[in-house]
Protein backbone atom coordinates (compact mmCIF):
# COMPACT_ATOMS: atom_id res chain seq x y z
CA UNK A 1 0.00 0.00 0.00
CA UNK A 2 1.58 3.54 -0.88
CA UNK A 3 2.16 5.64 2.09
CA UNK A 4 2.19 9.53 1.59
CA UNK A 5 5.67 10.71 2.55
CA UNK A 6 5.54 13.86 5.26
CA UNK A 7 6.24 17.22 3.20
CA UNK A 8 8.07 18.57 5.65
CA UNK A 9 10.40 15.69 6.00
CA UNK A 10 11.65 15.47 2.60
CA UNK A 11 12.87 18.42 1.62
CA UNK A 12 16.51 18.02 0.30
CA UNK A 13 18.55 14.77 -0.13
CA UNK A 14 21.10 15.47 2.94
CA UNK A 15 22.66 18.04 5.02
CA UNK A 16 23.68 20.84 2.66
CA UNK A 17 23.15 18.88 -0.63
CA UNK A 18 21.57 19.62 -3.82
CA UNK A 19 18.49 17.89 -4.42
CA UNK A 20 17.39 16.57 -7.93
CA UNK A 21 13.87 16.52 -8.97
CA UNK A 22 12.19 15.08 -11.90
CA UNK A 23 9.48 16.41 -13.40
CA UNK A 24 7.63 14.39 -16.14
CA UNK A 25 4.71 16.59 -18.33
CA UNK A 26 3.01 16.28 -21.68
CA UNK A 27 5.24 17.57 -24.87
CA UNK A 28 3.93 21.20 -25.68
CA UNK A 29 4.13 22.69 -21.69
CA UNK A 30 8.21 22.57 -22.75
CA UNK A 31 8.01 26.25 -22.59
CA UNK A 32 8.74 25.22 -18.20
CA UNK A 33 11.64 24.89 -19.16
CA UNK A 34 12.29 28.15 -21.01
CA UNK A 35 11.64 29.58 -17.78
CA UNK A 36 13.53 27.32 -15.04
CA UNK A 37 16.14 29.74 -14.82
CA UNK A 38 14.38 31.92 -12.66
CA UNK A 39 12.82 29.12 -10.55
CA UNK A 40 16.31 28.12 -9.65
CA UNK A 41 17.40 32.10 -8.87
CA UNK A 42 15.10 31.48 -5.92
CA UNK A 43 15.61 27.87 -4.74
CA UNK A 44 19.31 27.91 -5.75
CA UNK A 45 19.48 24.27 -4.38
CA UNK A 46 17.00 22.80 -6.46
CA UNK A 47 17.79 21.14 -9.43
CA UNK A 48 15.11 19.89 -12.06
CA UNK A 49 15.59 17.14 -14.85
CA UNK A 50 12.06 17.20 -16.95
CA UNK A 51 11.02 14.70 -19.00
CA UNK A 52 8.58 15.60 -22.05
CA UNK A 53 6.41 13.35 -23.75
CA UNK A 54 3.13 12.79 -25.78
CA UNK A 55 0.16 12.75 -24.06
CA UNK A 56 -0.61 9.07 -24.47
CA UNK A 57 3.05 7.93 -23.72
CA UNK A 58 2.63 10.16 -20.20
CA UNK A 59 -0.05 8.80 -18.74
CA UNK A 60 0.75 4.92 -19.48
CA UNK A 61 4.16 5.27 -18.21
CA UNK A 62 3.01 7.57 -15.19
CA UNK A 63 0.66 4.86 -14.01
CA UNK A 64 2.96 2.25 -14.07
CA UNK A 65 5.86 4.60 -12.06
CA UNK A 66 3.36 5.44 -9.29
CA UNK A 67 1.60 1.69 -9.17
CA UNK A 68 4.56 -0.03 -9.22
CA UNK A 69 6.44 2.41 -6.29
CA UNK A 70 8.77 2.65 -8.76
CA UNK A 71 9.57 6.36 -7.66
CA UNK A 72 11.13 8.10 -10.33
CA UNK A 73 9.10 11.19 -11.35
CA UNK A 74 8.61 14.12 -8.06
CA UNK A 75 6.35 16.54 -10.22
CA UNK A 76 3.74 15.10 -12.68
CA UNK A 77 1.13 16.38 -15.24
CA UNK A 78 -2.49 15.11 -14.66
CA UNK A 79 -5.50 16.05 -15.91
CA UNK A 80 -9.62 16.04 -14.81
CA UNK A 81 -9.83 12.28 -15.60
CA UNK A 82 -7.20 11.38 -13.71
CA UNK A 83 -6.84 13.22 -10.66
CA UNK A 84 -10.24 11.88 -8.49
CA UNK A 85 -9.24 7.98 -10.19
CA UNK A 86 -5.76 8.45 -8.89
CA UNK A 87 -6.34 10.17 -5.24
CA UNK A 88 -9.05 7.50 -4.61
CA UNK A 89 -6.14 4.75 -5.25
CA UNK A 90 -3.68 7.00 -2.92
CA UNK A 91 -1.52 7.86 -5.70
CA UNK A 92 -1.30 11.63 -5.14
CA UNK A 93 -0.24 13.54 -2.34
CA UNK A 94 -3.22 16.18 -0.94
CA UNK A 95 -2.11 19.88 -1.72
CA UNK A 96 -4.96 21.82 0.31
CA UNK A 97 -2.18 23.19 2.98
CA UNK A 98 0.42 23.58 1.15
CA UNK A 99 -1.77 25.70 -1.83
CA UNK A 100 -3.33 27.38 1.12
CA UNK A 101 0.16 29.03 2.42
CA UNK A 102 1.67 32.70 1.71
CA UNK A 103 1.08 34.25 -1.32
CA UNK A 104 0.30 31.33 -3.69
CA UNK A 105 -3.83 32.27 -3.47
CA UNK A 106 -5.44 28.92 -4.58
CA UNK A 107 -8.70 30.94 -4.47
CA UNK A 108 -6.96 32.32 -7.72
CA UNK A 109 -7.89 29.62 -9.83
CA UNK A 110 -10.61 29.20 -11.90
CA UNK A 111 -13.47 27.64 -9.89
CA UNK A 112 -14.34 24.65 -12.23
CA UNK A 113 -11.06 24.00 -12.78
CA UNK A 114 -9.96 23.93 -8.90
CA UNK A 115 -13.27 21.70 -8.53
CA UNK A 116 -12.37 19.46 -11.72
CA UNK A 117 -8.82 18.31 -9.55
CA UNK A 118 -10.25 17.42 -6.28
CA UNK A 119 -11.30 14.69 -5.02
CA UNK A 120 -13.76 14.19 -1.98
CA UNK A 121 -13.32 18.18 -1.18
CA UNK A 122 -9.41 17.51 -1.32
CA UNK A 123 -6.98 19.35 -4.16
CA UNK A 124 -4.57 17.10 -5.56
CA UNK A 125 -3.20 18.75 -8.51
CA UNK A 126 -3.18 22.64 -9.68
CA UNK A 127 -3.70 23.67 -13.37
CA UNK A 128 -0.75 25.06 -15.38
CA UNK A 129 -3.68 25.81 -17.70
CA UNK A 130 -7.15 25.40 -18.13
CA UNK A 131 -9.37 24.97 -21.41
CA UNK A 132 -13.12 24.67 -22.53
CA UNK A 133 -14.17 24.69 -26.04
CA UNK A 134 -15.45 26.91 -28.89
CA UNK A 135 -15.82 27.34 -32.51
CA UNK A 136 -13.42 29.60 -34.32
CA UNK A 137 -14.09 31.30 -37.23
CA UNK A 138 -12.62 33.01 -40.36
CA UNK A 139 -14.46 36.41 -40.41
CA UNK A 140 -12.94 37.13 -43.85
CA UNK A 141 -14.44 34.21 -45.07
CA UNK A 142 -17.87 34.76 -43.70
CA UNK A 143 -17.71 38.59 -44.58
CA UNK A 144 -16.67 37.62 -48.24
CA UNK A 145 -19.19 34.89 -48.69
CA UNK A 146 -21.71 37.61 -47.06
CA UNK A 147 -22.90 35.34 -44.12
CA UNK A 148 -23.03 35.81 -40.11
CA UNK A 149 -21.99 34.17 -37.44
CA UNK A 150 -24.90 33.79 -35.29
CA UNK A 151 -24.11 35.07 -31.34
CA UNK A 152 -25.27 31.50 -29.89
CA UNK A 153 -24.94 29.03 -32.78
CA UNK A 154 -26.79 25.68 -33.16
CA UNK A 155 -25.15 22.48 -34.60
CA UNK A 156 -27.12 22.56 -37.42
CA UNK A 157 -26.58 26.43 -37.98
CA UNK A 158 -23.01 25.24 -38.43
CA UNK A 159 -23.51 22.63 -40.67
CA UNK A 160 -25.30 25.10 -43.10
CA UNK A 161 -22.26 27.65 -42.61
CA UNK A 162 -19.83 24.39 -42.93
CA UNK A 163 -21.42 23.85 -46.82
CA UNK A 164 -21.68 27.33 -48.20
CA UNK A 165 -18.28 27.47 -46.79
CA UNK A 166 -16.49 24.79 -48.17
CA UNK A 167 -14.30 25.16 -51.26
CA UNK A 168 -11.83 22.07 -51.62
CA UNK A 169 -11.10 23.68 -55.36
CA UNK A 170 -9.08 26.58 -53.20
CA UNK A 171 -8.12 23.84 -50.26
CA UNK A 172 -10.17 25.27 -47.60
CA UNK A 173 -12.48 23.21 -45.28
CA UNK A 174 -15.94 23.99 -44.02
CA UNK A 175 -15.06 23.08 -40.88
CA UNK A 176 -11.80 21.34 -39.16
CA UNK A 177 -12.94 18.45 -37.14
CA UNK A 178 -11.05 15.68 -34.76
CA UNK A 179 -11.70 12.23 -36.64
CA UNK A 180 -8.04 9.98 -35.63
CA UNK A 181 -8.39 7.11 -33.62
CA UNK A 182 -7.26 8.01 -30.58
CA UNK A 183 -9.77 8.59 -27.46
CA UNK A 184 -8.68 12.27 -27.11
CA UNK A 185 -10.19 12.83 -30.45
CA UNK A 186 -13.03 12.16 -28.92
CA UNK A 187 -13.57 15.71 -27.31
CA UNK A 188 -15.64 16.77 -29.89
CA UNK A 189 -17.71 14.35 -30.98
CA UNK A 190 -18.55 14.34 -27.14
CA UNK A 191 -19.82 17.54 -26.56
CA UNK A 192 -22.22 16.71 -29.84
CA UNK A 193 -23.47 13.92 -28.37
CA UNK A 194 -24.53 15.58 -24.48
CA UNK A 195 -26.36 18.17 -26.15
CA UNK A 196 -28.13 16.06 -28.52
CA UNK A 197 -29.40 14.42 -25.83
CA UNK A 198 -27.10 11.25 -25.98
CA UNK A 199 -24.75 9.52 -23.40
CA UNK A 200 -22.51 7.10 -23.43
CA UNK A 201 -23.87 5.22 -20.01
CA UNK A 202 -27.27 5.75 -18.01
CA UNK A 203 -27.39 6.28 -14.72
CA UNK A 204 -27.30 2.94 -14.16
CA UNK A 205 -24.36 2.53 -16.32
CA UNK A 206 -26.55 1.04 -19.03
CA UNK A 207 -24.29 1.46 -22.23
CA UNK A 208 -26.38 3.68 -24.35
CA UNK A 209 -24.24 3.84 -28.06
CA UNK A 210 -27.64 2.53 -29.39
CA UNK A 211 -30.04 4.82 -28.29
CA UNK A 212 -31.51 7.35 -30.87
CA UNK A 213 -30.32 10.10 -29.35
CA UNK A 214 -26.57 8.71 -29.37
CA UNK A 215 -26.93 7.84 -32.86
CA UNK A 216 -28.47 10.75 -34.05
CA UNK A 217 -25.49 12.75 -32.75
CA UNK A 218 -22.72 10.49 -34.76
CA UNK A 219 -24.70 10.06 -37.72
CA UNK A 220 -24.84 14.27 -37.83
CA UNK A 221 -20.82 14.40 -36.75
CA UNK A 222 -19.43 11.45 -39.07
CA UNK A 223 -22.21 13.64 -42.10
CA UNK A 224 -20.32 16.80 -41.02
CA UNK A 225 -17.00 16.15 -41.23
CA UNK A 226 -17.16 13.69 -44.51
CA UNK A 227 -19.22 16.87 -46.53
CA UNK A 228 -17.41 19.87 -45.08
CA UNK A 229 -14.78 18.89 -43.60
CA UNK A 230 -10.59 18.43 -43.82
CA UNK A 231 -9.25 16.35 -46.18
CA UNK A 232 -7.67 12.59 -44.63
CA UNK A 233 -10.60 13.81 -41.36
CA UNK A 234 -10.28 9.59 -40.11
CA UNK A 235 -6.28 10.84 -39.42
CA UNK A 236 -6.68 14.29 -37.46
CA UNK A 237 -6.44 14.69 -33.97
CA UNK A 238 -5.60 18.39 -32.28
CA UNK A 239 -2.30 19.07 -33.60
CA UNK A 240 -3.06 18.65 -37.17
CA UNK A 241 -6.65 20.52 -36.74
CA UNK A 242 -4.73 23.48 -35.38
CA UNK A 243 -2.30 23.67 -37.95
CA UNK A 244 -4.79 23.35 -40.84
CA UNK A 245 -6.62 26.75 -39.02
CA UNK A 246 -2.53 27.79 -39.00
CA UNK A 247 -1.72 27.74 -42.17
CA UNK A 248 -5.57 29.30 -43.18
CA UNK A 249 -7.10 26.38 -44.57
CA UNK A 250 -10.65 26.16 -42.80
CA UNK A 251 -13.37 28.37 -42.66
CA UNK A 252 -14.22 26.86 -39.00
CA UNK A 253 -12.88 24.93 -36.37
CA UNK A 254 -14.35 23.86 -33.57
CA UNK A 255 -12.12 22.60 -30.74
CA UNK A 256 -10.28 23.56 -27.40
CA UNK A 257 -10.15 27.20 -26.60
CA UNK A 258 -6.21 26.86 -25.49
CA UNK A 259 -5.43 27.42 -29.70
CA UNK A 260 -6.97 30.67 -29.45
CA UNK A 261 -3.12 32.34 -28.30
CA UNK A 262 -1.25 30.40 -31.05
CA UNK A 263 -3.83 31.29 -33.62
CA UNK A 264 -3.48 35.22 -32.70
CA UNK A 265 0.23 35.00 -32.56
CA UNK A 266 1.34 36.53 -36.22
CA UNK A 267 4.70 35.07 -35.43
CA UNK A 268 2.92 31.33 -36.71
CA UNK A 269 -0.35 31.87 -37.71
CA UNK A 270 -1.56 33.04 -41.46
CA UNK A 271 -5.26 33.95 -39.76
CA UNK A 272 -3.66 36.15 -36.96
CA UNK A 273 -6.23 38.82 -36.36
CA UNK A 274 -9.01 37.53 -39.02
CA UNK A 275 -10.59 34.99 -36.37
CA UNK A 276 -13.79 35.01 -34.55
CA UNK A 277 -15.04 33.23 -31.77
CA UNK A 278 -18.71 31.88 -30.49
CA UNK A 279 -19.68 29.60 -27.84
CA UNK A 280 -19.44 25.31 -28.15
CA UNK A 281 -22.70 24.90 -30.82
CA UNK A 282 -25.54 23.33 -29.07
CA UNK A 283 -28.63 21.29 -30.02
CA UNK A 284 -31.08 21.01 -26.86
CA UNK A 285 -28.81 21.84 -23.82
CA UNK A 286 -28.09 25.55 -22.86
CA UNK A 287 -24.00 25.35 -23.21
CA UNK A 288 -22.11 22.15 -24.58
CA UNK A 289 -18.23 23.25 -23.95
CA UNK A 290 -15.65 20.35 -22.51
CA UNK A 291 -13.45 20.72 -19.42
CA UNK A 292 -9.96 20.18 -19.41
CA UNK A 293 -6.14 21.22 -18.01
CA UNK A 294 -3.14 20.11 -17.50
CA UNK A 295 -1.68 20.23 -13.84
CA UNK A 296 1.03 19.18 -11.82
CA UNK A 297 0.69 16.87 -9.22
CA UNK A 298 3.08 15.07 -6.95
CA UNK A 299 2.81 11.41 -6.82
CA UNK A 300 3.19 10.04 -3.12
CA UNK A 301 6.20 8.10 -4.36
CA UNK A 302 8.33 10.92 -4.59
CA UNK A 303 11.16 10.79 -2.48
CA UNK A 304 11.06 14.93 -2.69
CA UNK A 305 7.97 16.06 -1.72
CA UNK A 306 8.85 19.75 -0.41
CA UNK A 307 11.33 20.56 -3.54
CA UNK A 308 8.34 19.05 -5.69
CA UNK A 309 5.95 21.45 -4.41
CA UNK A 310 8.61 24.19 -4.27
CA UNK A 311 8.19 23.74 -8.21
CA UNK A 312 4.43 22.87 -8.68
CA UNK A 313 4.03 25.96 -7.02
CA UNK A 314 6.40 28.11 -8.86
CA UNK A 315 4.85 27.09 -12.32
CA UNK A 316 1.39 27.50 -11.50
CA UNK A 317 1.70 30.62 -9.69
CA UNK A 318 1.04 34.51 -10.81
CA UNK A 319 4.77 35.20 -10.91
CA UNK A 320 4.87 32.29 -13.28
CA UNK A 321 2.60 33.36 -16.02
CA UNK A 322 3.64 37.44 -15.66
CA UNK A 323 6.76 36.02 -16.51
CA UNK A 324 5.89 34.11 -19.53
CA UNK A 325 4.11 37.03 -20.69
CA UNK A 326 7.39 39.34 -20.55
CA UNK A 327 9.99 36.59 -21.59
CA UNK A 328 8.02 34.26 -24.03
CA UNK A 329 5.04 36.71 -25.15
CA UNK A 330 1.51 37.76 -23.62
CA UNK A 331 -0.71 35.65 -26.32
CA UNK A 332 1.01 32.57 -25.24
CA UNK A 333 0.22 32.15 -21.80
CA UNK A 334 -1.51 29.50 -20.32
CA UNK A 335 -4.84 30.20 -20.15
CA UNK A 336 -7.78 29.20 -18.30
CA UNK A 337 -6.18 28.75 -14.87
CA UNK A 338 -6.10 31.65 -12.85
CA UNK A 339 -8.58 34.84 -12.83
CA UNK A 340 -5.63 37.43 -11.81
CA UNK A 341 -4.50 36.68 -15.51
CA UNK A 342 -7.43 38.14 -17.29
CA UNK A 343 -6.78 41.47 -14.60
CA UNK A 344 -3.02 42.08 -16.42
CA UNK A 345 -3.20 45.04 -19.05
CA UNK A 346 -0.46 43.16 -21.02
CA UNK A 347 -2.62 39.75 -21.40
CA UNK A 348 -5.76 41.90 -21.64
CA UNK A 349 -4.38 43.92 -24.82
CA UNK A 350 -2.89 40.76 -26.40
CA UNK A 351 -5.73 38.11 -25.74
CA UNK A 352 -8.45 41.13 -26.08
CA UNK A 353 -10.06 38.17 -29.19
CA UNK A 354 -10.45 35.64 -27.09
CA UNK A 355 -10.17 36.34 -23.50
CA UNK A 356 -13.92 36.67 -22.72
CA UNK A 357 -15.00 33.94 -24.76
CA UNK A 358 -12.75 31.29 -23.24
CA UNK A 359 -13.89 32.93 -19.61
CA UNK A 360 -17.42 32.17 -20.74
CA UNK A 361 -16.64 28.95 -22.21
CA UNK A 362 -15.05 27.82 -19.02
CA UNK A 363 -17.50 29.13 -16.67
CA UNK A 364 -20.14 27.68 -18.40
CA UNK A 365 -19.45 23.95 -17.86
CA UNK A 366 -21.50 21.55 -16.00
CA UNK A 367 -19.12 18.85 -14.27
CA UNK A 368 -21.70 16.91 -12.93
CA UNK A 369 -24.62 17.14 -15.65
CA UNK A 370 -22.99 18.45 -19.04
CA UNK A 371 -26.07 16.83 -20.59
CA UNK A 372 -29.39 16.58 -20.50
CA UNK A 373 -29.42 13.61 -17.97
CA UNK A 374 -27.65 12.29 -14.85
CA UNK A 375 -24.75 10.71 -14.80
CA UNK A 376 -22.90 8.45 -12.06
CA UNK A 377 -19.73 10.18 -12.71
CA UNK A 378 -17.91 13.66 -12.84
CA UNK A 379 -16.57 14.88 -16.12
CA UNK A 380 -17.40 16.18 -19.40
CA UNK A 381 -16.42 15.01 -22.45
CA UNK A 382 -14.91 11.46 -21.09
CA UNK A 383 -16.50 8.88 -18.68
CA UNK A 384 -14.76 8.76 -15.46
CA UNK A 385 -13.57 5.19 -14.97
CA UNK A 386 -9.94 3.77 -14.72
CA UNK A 387 -10.90 1.49 -18.58
CA UNK A 388 -12.10 4.75 -20.04
CA UNK A 389 -9.22 5.62 -21.97
CA UNK A 390 -8.95 1.92 -23.23
CA UNK A 391 -12.67 1.88 -24.39
CA UNK A 392 -12.38 5.31 -25.68
CA UNK A 393 -9.67 4.32 -27.98
CA UNK A 394 -11.57 1.37 -29.11
CA UNK A 395 -14.30 3.61 -30.12
CA UNK A 396 -12.37 5.99 -31.37
CA UNK A 397 -11.14 3.68 -33.67
CA UNK A 398 -14.86 2.69 -34.99
CA UNK A 399 -16.24 6.20 -35.45
CA UNK A 400 -12.48 6.85 -37.38
CA UNK A 401 -13.53 3.87 -39.45
CA UNK A 402 -16.79 5.21 -40.37
CA UNK A 403 -15.40 8.60 -41.31
CA UNK A 404 -13.50 7.28 -43.57
CA UNK A 405 -16.30 5.07 -44.73
CA UNK A 406 -15.60 1.97 -43.73
CA UNK A 407 -18.31 1.22 -42.22
CA UNK A 408 -21.70 2.85 -41.44
CA UNK A 409 -22.08 5.00 -37.93
CA UNK A 410 -24.50 2.06 -36.95
CA UNK A 411 -21.65 -0.79 -37.37
CA UNK A 412 -19.71 1.75 -35.31
CA UNK A 413 -22.06 2.02 -32.59
CA UNK A 414 -22.59 -1.34 -31.89
CA UNK A 415 -19.26 -2.46 -31.58
CA UNK A 416 -19.06 0.47 -29.36
CA UNK A 417 -22.09 -1.00 -27.47
CA UNK A 418 -20.33 -4.32 -27.21
CA UNK A 419 -17.26 -2.51 -26.11
CA UNK A 420 -18.78 -0.73 -23.43
CA UNK A 421 -20.97 -3.56 -22.22
CA UNK A 422 -17.63 -5.72 -21.63
CA UNK A 423 -16.03 -2.87 -19.70
CA UNK A 424 -19.20 -2.65 -17.50
CA UNK A 425 -19.91 -6.90 -16.71
CA UNK A 426 -15.84 -6.43 -15.89
CA UNK A 427 -15.62 -3.79 -13.86
CA UNK A 428 -18.78 -4.64 -11.39
CA UNK A 429 -20.11 -1.22 -12.27
CA UNK A 430 -23.87 -2.26 -12.53
CA UNK A 431 -25.48 -2.95 -8.76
Amino acid sequence: MLVSLALGTAACAGNGQDTTITVASVDFTRDMEKLVDDFRRTHPRIRVKFVFLPERVLRNRLSKDIADEEGRYDVVSIGPWEAPIWASRGWLTRLDVLAGRGAYDVEDFLPVVRTALSYRKGLYAVPYYGESSFLMYRKDLFAKADLTMPERPTWPQVAELAAELHDPRHGIAGICLRGGPVWLNLLPLNTVILTFGGRWFDEHWNPRFTSPETRRAVRFYVDLVRSSGEPRAHEAGPAQCQATMLRGKAAMLYDTTSFAGGLEDPRISEVAGKLGYAPAPVMRTDSSGWLWTWALAIPVTSKHQKAAWDFASWATSKRYLKLYGERLGWVGVPPGSRLSTYRLPPYRKAAKAFLQPTLDAVNAVNLTRPGLHKQPWTGTSYVGIPEYAGLGGRVAKEISAAIAGRQSVDEALEKAQLFANDVVEGGGYRD
